[in-house]
């Protein structure tokens, strides 16, 4: 049985071959672009969108440079122990993970690899090593070489230089959900994809601004002047109407484009012993999970979604770390769902946990003070508007501008009542459960075998309303799920009750006992981990 190609001695192995292509569009792609330029239209064109274009050129020559570096230098193989990466030509850097500790296997491929037929594997721990997650990457390998190394990062069952063996060792894979275009209608509903269509509009500033081009100076093309005219002619309510409709409309238009790109061919599959999810157009992504590390699921619901019947359903698993790893480039990578209506996030959350801690849960409500706390917020937000506005007017405001602060009380004092009633926690059988939020309402299902321990915090307004915060520690997802804005004694029962002994050592002993009652002997230390 053949070793994979490109194998040196010692089991050590190269990227792909195909590389070398990648690396010459990359090395002579931008040059020959900026020289046709210079020469054809280099008098028409301003001086300052040549020397831009100049200078995207000579960053495309040197991620060229680094790719044909990075071919050059790179070596992993797979032991029958670990996974080990070296790399580097002047500084040579050596990465080594033991395989028993490999969580999950990311598989992408952007339009340019796939042109050429390369993909990109990614394997997470779900550790941190200083500022970033302890993650190897290996950028331009074949698609039958990465999906090889899933086979036998994740399902240990094969010898590390067996292809054969790897893929024969792979089991048969269920579907678990697939697309359905009629959730399209969920994509303007996600903030996240209408933030995105406007954040893309107002990159388009900079490189205006770097040509040299004013955008007041639009006004006076022949197209824009007569837009500019019908809006004079028309009320100014009809104009500001017509605006923002045409706003939305892009927005709308942009948010149903981002989610055909982002989710075309998606699917959750089970493949026995780990998950696997698939999506992209232009580029392909395939995120492997173990289910060993699951720990439960995620259901968050966006205010315009929830309001349309709809949700998202999140894994939450060791081995998604959120530190500073590359990982965190891309929110879907714990994505069970896209956003889909409510009723098959909790249908796939069966599937996948076996039960729904998320459903159908009497969720503990929280103290009046908690209420009193966010209306304060919505107070203190207006005041804060106000008294900006007031400095304002001194100079070039009207005096009567603060005034206009008063319109946010009745906008922020619904959205302050939805945020209470959003508050609640309870257990319920293997699961803790745990809710908040109001733009983003999540509502998150925990094992509670998978809580290493716990935090009680609080701020100075938080102990003069008598409240805390109380905090799980896992190493699964953020590392942190909060029960917030409860009282001392409640916090510690249900600490008590979810994971029973686990914060107990770390209470103050009273008469004998524990007191968990006292808010004052109950904590044994105030704002750090108890």
């Amino acid at each position: 049985m053949t070793a994979p190609a490109g194998t040196e001695e010692g089991g050590w192995q190269r990227l792909d071959p195909r590389n070398k292509p990648v690396a010459a569009v990359f090395l002579a792609g931008p040059p020959v672009v900026v020289g046709l330029l210079w020469l054809v239209a280099g008098e028409l064109l301003p001086q300052g969108l040549l020397w831009t274009v100049t200078s995207l050129g000579i960053t495309g020559i040197v991620i060229g440079v680094v790719t044909a570096v990075e071919w050059v230098t790179v070596r992993y193989r797979v032991t029958d122990e670990r996974l080990q990466v070296r790399t580097g030509f002047a500084v040579r850097n050596h990465k080594s993970i033991p395989r028993d500790r490999i969580r999950s296997v990311d598989i992408s491929a952007s339009p340019l690899h796939r042109v050429f037929g390369l993909a990109t594997v990614k394997v997470g721990t779900g550790q941190h090593v200083g500022s970033g997650s302890e993650e190897l990457k290996l950028d331009g390998v074949s698609p039958a070489e990465a999906e090889r190394l899933r086979a036998v990062l994740l399902y240990r069952t094969a010898p590390a230089g067996a292809p054969q063996a790897a893929a024969a060792a792979e089991p048969e894979e269920r579907a678990v959900a697939r697309l359905d275009w009629r959730w399209l209608r969920y994509a303007p509903l996600t903030m996240s994809s209408l933030l995105a269509v406007f954040g893309a509009l107002g990159v388009l500033y900079k490189p205006l601004d770097a040509m040299g081009v004013d955008p007041a100076d639009l006004v006076r093309l022949g197209v824009v002047r007569g837009a500019v005219g019908e809006f004079r002619a028309v009320p100014l309510w009809l104009s500001i109407a017509v605006l923002v409709l045409a706003v939305a409309l892009v927005a709308v238009l942009g948010a149903l484009l981002l989610f055909a790109i982002t989710w075309y061919g998606f699917g959750l599959y089970d493949e026995g012993a780990t998950l696997r999810t698939r999506r992209g157009l232009l580029t392909t992504r395939s995120v492997t999970l173990e289910k060993r590390r699951l720990r439960g699921v995620e259901i968050a619901e966006p205010l315009l979604l929830r309001a349309g019947g709809g949700a998202r359903l999140n894994v939450v698993a060791v081995g998604l770390s959120t530190g500073d790893g590359e990982r965190d480039k891309d929110s879907n990578a714990r994505a069970l769902l896209p956003p889909a209506p409510h009723a098959e996030a909790h249908r796939v959350a069966v599937r996948v946990l076996g039960e729904d801690p998320t459903a159908d849960v009497a969720l503990r409500p929280h103290p009046r003070a908690a209420r009193r706390r966010r209306i304060n917020r919505a107070l203190f937000t207006t005041l804060a508007v106000a008294v900006v506005l007031a400095v304002l007017s001194v100079w070039w405001l009207p005096v009567w501008a603060w005034a206009c602060a008063l319109v946010l009380v009745p906008v922020l004092l619904p959205f302050s009542f939805d945020a209470y009633r959003s508050l609640g926690h309870g257990v319920t059988g293997r699961y803790l459960v745990t809710r908040a939020g109001t733009g983003i309402r999540r509502t998150v299902g925990l094992r509670r075998d998978g809580v290493i321990g716990w935090k009680v915090t609080r701020s100075p307004f938080q102990r003069r309303a008598g409240l805390v915060t109380l905090t799980a520690t896992t190493a699964a997802n953020d590392g942190a799920y909060k029960v917030r804005d409860v009282e001392p004694a409640t916090a510690l029962a249900f600490a008590e009750e979810a994971v029973p002994g686990l914060l107990a050592p770390f209470l103050r002993a009273e008469s004998g006992g524990t007191d968990a009652t006292n808010p004052d002997l109950g904590l044994a230390a105030e704002g750090e981990d108890n």
